[in-house]
């Protein structure tokens, strides 16, 4: 395991987010209001802006990050980006700070100094809309993704290898995923293979796990099969995840299993701390 190459404009490196778009992604979102796909889709919307963030300097965006969305569901695997990202499964971090697909207008709440709850307008950039029908075609979507990953790799040898970041409520609906998702983790960079992150949404009563080292305690063989397929943390996710309040044991995987919806914030924003506290940005 390396996982140290430095990230910058000359070596950026990738997120690539794997969305399952199916019909059960309209269920609710545990307590909230939205559906699972319309909270995806906030997440996923939220952690573009943060890249967007932390790529910015005085004199503009710098393209320290590509980024990718794959969507699978009743309408197959397709790139569901719009607009000026309809050509390219991965684009420039930069080409996103241009070109939002939307801008719309949400409410946020916040505290003030005396305790009151405040109501406040803000602008919202949106890239990614919800979309949830039909099956569960995950294998086929990790095949899609795995040669998309093969062409960045090799335009990018010596980066920092591509992070996947995978969002699902349920089993594949076209076979078993893992020999697919084993092949995709071969493919790598001078630096590493590629990374694969797994988020299992669930409305189950059964206890939520989050980076285990072992599948003990996942008591389903989807599970199992997701636990399996996760990744190893690298040294900069693991310090991003203990710096969230997270217990990391040696051998821990990038695995998040029947966990609500409101935990798809944390496992993005640690998904896409590719880089440790060692890598300067230039």
């Amino acid at each position: 395991m390396s996982y140290e190459a430095e990230i910058s404009r000359s070596n950026p490196t990738a997120f690539l987010f794997l969305i399952d778009q199916s019909g059960s992604m309209a269920d609710l979102a545990g307590n909230l209001m939205i559906s699972k796909a319309q909270f995806v889709a906030n997440a996923l919307n939220r952690v573009v802006m943060n890249l967007i963030s932390r790529s910015s300097k005085a004199e503009g965006v710098r393209d320290y990050f590509d980024l990718g969305v794959i969507g699978y569901g009743g309408e197959g695997i397709e790139n569901p980006l719009g607009g000026a990202f309809a050509s390219n499964v991965f684009n420039e971090i930069s080409l996103f700070e241009k070109f939002p697909v939307a801008i719309e207008d949400r409410i946020t709440k916040s505290v003030d100094n005396q305790g009151r709850t405040m109501r406040q307008k803000t602008k919202f950039p949106v890239w990614f809309v919800p979309s949830a029908k039909g099956n569960t075609p995950m294998k086929e979507a990790i095949k899609v993704a795995a040669v998309e990953l093969a062409h960045w790799c090799d335009d990018h040898p010596q980066s920092y290898p591509p992070t996947v970041l995978h969002v699902t409520d349920g089993a594949s609906s076209d076979g078993d995923p893992e020999g697919v998702a084993r092949q995709m983790c071969q493919i790598g960079t001078e630096d590493g293979e590629v990374l694969l992150f797994n988020l299992l949404t669930s409305d189950d009563d059964s206890k939520s796990i989050k980076f285990p080292y072992t599948d003990t305690q996942i008591s389903d063989s989807n599970g199992k099969c997701l636990f399996r397929m996760s990744s190893p943390l690298p040294n900069g996710v693991s310090l991003a995840a203990r710096e969230k309040g997270y217990s990391i044991s040696d051998g821990s995987r990038g695995f998040f299993y029947n966990v609500e919806p409101i935990e798809i914030v944390d496992f993005f924003d640690i998904g896409t701390r590719a880089s440790s506290s060692s890598m300067m940005l230039r």
